[in-house]
């Protein structure tokens, strides 16, 4: 882990909120010069900090309303199972967020589709047809999205 100035934490919060500012418009926010504000940025992208810098579209407005998050168990356990499986799902378009889990689950998902339908058949024609030993899926629908951010906490965790 590297050690965060406070003035790189700030930094964070500013570009994590919108990415498309530019250095001297975070430099001008935060009362500092734009040179050093550069460098500070240029530093955390090469620490890998910043990891990458998106455009986050509305999943609404393209059309794709139904978030499911499913959980699997997989048909045999095994280090082999595993990185099959893994590969498999992070060839599927639809899956956009994968985690191994604790507790009853092996996997849980995060698949984002246009509607139910179009989720039976994501499950049925890619999910079971192209992903090895999967034992059981339990599907859970978002119905309301309360909170969806990609702003890490950083004050509170570091």
């Amino acid at each position: 882990m590297i050690e965060l100035t406070p003035q790189d934490i700030k930094i964070l919060e500013l570009l994590q909120s919108d990415a498309d500012r530019s250095s001297s418009e975070v430099a001008e926010r935060l009362n500092m010069s734009q040179s050093p504000c550069w460098r500070r940025i240029n530093r955390l992208e090469k620490d890998n900090v910043i990891e990458k810098k998106v455009a986050i579209l509305n999943r609404e407005a393209l059309g794709m309303d139904l978030v499911a998050f499913t959980t699997i168990n997989l048909s045999k356990a095994g280090q082999k199972n595993m990185e099959m499986f893994e590969k498999a799902i992070s060839k599927l378009d639809e899956v956009v967020e994968c985690y191994t889990m604790t507790g009853a689950w092996d996997y849980m998902l995060k698949i984002v589709v246009k509607d139910i339908r179009h989720y039976e058949i994501f499950v049925r024609n890619q999910l079971l047809a192209n992903v090895p030993n999967i034992g059981e899926i339990h599907s859970h629908m978002a119905v309301t999205e309360i909170k969806n951010t990609t702003e890490l906490p950083l004050k509170k965790q570091l």
